[in-house]
């Protein structure tokens, strides 16, 4: 038994250092765990922060001509909306004068026809054309612009003091009075022709503004004039129409 005690005593000495190198590997793999674990959310978390402060201040960049490099400009760069033009008050000018005679164009139809399709469009025509009529008023009035091209107590003289000349498509003096003379279905001819005349006349003013250097950049300017181009080209097909369907009617 005694001869035994030596070994027994290195063996468990053995046993306990091997537990304490255990352990000591078991420590090691669990602190670098921690750290593995903390280590990434600090990076994340500083990266993030440079990601926000990065996206804090706007890029402002300017396309370059063709053939030609972007420019990066200062963040204090601010847009400078484009400002009216002599043109586009005097499109707005000459345009309320325009839907002004089409809108006394329609005044007559209730007196004149018994056209239902005549009577339905000119109520359509009378209520767009009067709308527009105001929101060309408006648009002048803001800017501090005259709503007439006329002479206060003049109407019939411009600036100048000269005749001033109707806007493209508006029937004449004589053409209105032949208008108003007529009945049935001589009006509606009359009416249906007129008015054709009268909204092509409004497209050629449109198409004017848009070929004006720096002309129709207002963001006003530009849909009302597209709109009008739109909608009266509509109403032309429409008019067109009719009257071929009236001329049907007269050969039966």
């Amino acid at each position: 038994m005694s001869s035994d005690a030596p070994k027994w005593k290195l063996y468990c000495v053995g046993r306990e250092r091997k537990r304490e190198r255990h352990s000591a590997r078991g420590s090691a793999v669990v602190c670098g765990m921690l750290l593995a674990a903390s280590a990434p959310t600090g990076f994340f978390s500083s990266s993030a922060r440079a990601q926000q402060a990065d996206s804090a201040t706007p890029v402002v960049v300017q396309p370059g001509a063709p053939g030609k490099p972007s420019r990066t400009l200062p963040p204090s760069t601010k847009g400078t909306p484009p400002k009216w033009s002599k043109a586009d008050v005097e499109f707005m000018q000459g345009m309320i004068m325009h839907h002004a005679q089409a809108v006394e164009m329609t005044a007559v139809i209730a007196s004149h026809t018994e056209n239902k399709d005549v009577r339905s469009l000119g109520a359509k025509i009378s209520s767009s054309q009067s709308d527009e009529i105001k929101l060309m008023q408006r648009w002048l009035a803001a800017r501090g612009e005259p709503i007439s091209m006329a002479m206060p107590g003049m109407p019939n003289m411009n600036t100048s003091g000269q005749p001033m000349a109707l806007m493209p498509g508006m029937l004449s003096p004589e053409q209105m009075e032949a208008l108003r003379n007529a009945k049935g279905a001589e009006f509606d001819r009359l009416f249906l022709t007129g008015m054709i005349q009268h909204h092509n006349g409004a497209l050629i003013m449109v198409k004017d503004l848009f070929d004006t250097a720096g002309a129709g950049q207002d963001a006003d300017i530009f849909n009302f004039a597209t709109d009008a181009d739109n909608t009266q080209r509509a109403e032309i097909k429409i008019m067109q129409s009719m009257l071929e369907k009236e001329s049907l009617k007269e050969k039966r």
